[in-house]
């Protein structure tokens, strides 16, 4: 494919990208008092919280960006499978059979990270913010900082459980291998330090911790995957 044909076919694939996510939040648009009332504001009221609109059209944007953001998540394996079908011209014949199981455990890591993130994470974050509560002071949060502390939390999560998918995919290609992986543990510790500070919706280090957790634990499954993935290369002998 020549420079621009590739570029006619990242257009095509942004296209279809698109329509499945302004698909997916028509959907999602069915069922907006669903994902507000009951998945939005569930957490707040487990933790006994409040949020509360500051302005005459705050109410508006909180459902559209309920909407949109759930539309997002919905779509994510079609986008995902739009990406690697843009990337699939650039592999070889023998690596394209595993775009489907690519797809398949890309989105289903991304999915378990989400509700990872919405059960366990934003809860627990939740609760420990609601304990500083005091008499004097009421804790009630913006609709829009909720709105925001929220998506991060999830996609941030969802992000970090494509871990082992990413180690899967770089010991195909020959980019990585478990005793890389073993060898530089210490390193990636303090990476994923850096990267709990970073993705870290508040400067403060509970959630960092909360979140670098899983994310060590993940580092430790990706040099498993990582050697499972190695033992299914062929020997270059043979």
């Amino acid at each position: 494919m020549s420079f621009f044909d590739h570029l006619e076919e990242l257009r095509w694939r942004i296209i279809k990208g698109l329509s499945a996510l302004v698909l997916a939040s028509m959907v999602c648009a069915f069922f907006s008092n669903f994902l507000v009332q009951d998945v939005l504001l569930g957490p707040l009221h487990a933790a006994h919280l409040k949020v509360q609109v500051l302005s005459p059209y705050g109410i508006v944007v909180l459902y559209m960006e309920v909407i949109i953001y759930a539309g997002l998540i919905v779509s994510m394996p079609v986008l995902l499978y739009q990406l690697w079908k843009f990337v699939a011209p650039g592999l070889m014949p023998n690596e394209r059979q595993y775009i489907w199981r690519i797809v398949f455990f890309t989105s289903f890591c991304f999915l378990a990270g989400v509700v990872f993130g919405y059960f366990v994470l934003l809860p627990t974050a939740l609760t420990f913010f609601a304990a500083f509560g005091t008499q004097n002071i009421d804790l009630n949060i913006a609709a829009d900082r909720y709105i925001t502390f929220i998506m991060n939390v999830i996609l941030a999560s969802g992000i970090v459980f494509e871990l082992p998918m990413i180690s899967y995919f770089l010991t195909k290609l020959g980019f990585l291998t478990p005793a890389f992986m073993r060898h530089y543990r210490r390193h990636a510790i303090v990476v994923i330090l850096i990267l709990a500070a970073i993705v870290n919706p508040t400067p403060e280090l509970f959630t960092q911790i909360l979140l670098a957790a899983p994310m060590l634990v993940l580092y430790e499954i990706s040099i498993f995957v990582s050697k499972f993935a190695q033992k299914k290369e062929p020997d270059p002998a043979a």
